[in-house]
């Protein structure tokens, strides 16, 4: 019983599981960040094409007045020529921000693309990794059932007292209260028992409840014990 439920802390699909929760966590936090970030450049866009477009308006506006000829007075056709240069220089200026905020626009709409493909795999992963833990913690649980219902039978055949004694002896020593005693050796420390020990093991009545004097632990007799 202890065995399984040791299984069960230190499962690696249940490792692995948890790695990917939190791998998916972070990314769905980047991606949050990205799309962010990605909106802001997007009404930066946004109000780099209403400047170049405006300076463009204002451009047309003014080249369909020169066109037109109506103007006769040098000085406000200097004027207006004037005005077209320096529209014309804006305009370029406008449009190398504009085509920087573009190309800061595209990289973070790839941010956002990478993230959400990395963010969509982590989920697939997850999904797997979740039915692979569900199927083996449906195996353990059955062997844990079937291990705890034999518990149960070898319990109600063991008299309260010596029940007790091993419990408590469990809790206090890993969970472990008897060991076999296997060529005189206690399988419960790995001590070797001593030669007056093993002597006093071999004289004791079959049903007298022995214990290590290393670890204190029930020693269980078999054929292989050496006594």
């Amino acid at each position: 019983m202890a065995q399984i439920d040791h299984k069960v802390r230190t499962l690696p699909e249940a490792a692995r599981l948890s790695e990917l929760e939190a791998r998916l966590i972070r990314v769905r936090d980047e991606i949050t960040a990205a799309e962010t970030i990605a909106g802001d450049l997007h009404l930066d866009q946004a109000r780099a094409d209403a400047d170049v477009e405006q300076v463009r308006e204002r451009s047309r506006r003014d080249q369909e007045l020169l066109d037109a000829g109506t103007i006769n007075d040098s000085k406000q056709l200097q004027s207006l020529q004037h005005e077209l240069g320096s529209l014309a220089r804006r305009q370029l200026e406008l449009e190398d921000v504009e085509l920087e905020v573009m190309e800061r626009v595209e990289g973070a709409n790839a941010a956002v693309r990478q993230l959400t493909d990395e963010r969509d795999q982590l989920e697939i992963d997850q999904a797997e990794a979740t039915a692979v833990l569900a199927n083996l913690m449906a195996g353990i649980t059955a062997e844990r059932e079937a291990t705890a219902a034999e518990r149960d039978l070898i319990k109600s055949e063991i008299p309260d007292d010596l029940l007790a004694l091993y419990e408590k002896i469990r809790i206090n020593h890993d969970g472990v209260g008897a060991a076999r005693l296997y060529r005189g050796q206690c399988e419960g420390c790995r001590m070797q028992l001593p030669p007056s020990e093993i002597q006093a093991l071999r004289n004791a009545v079959p049903n007298a409840v022995l214990r290590c004097e290393e670890c204190r632990r029930i020693l269980i007799r078999t054929p292989e014990s050496g006594l």
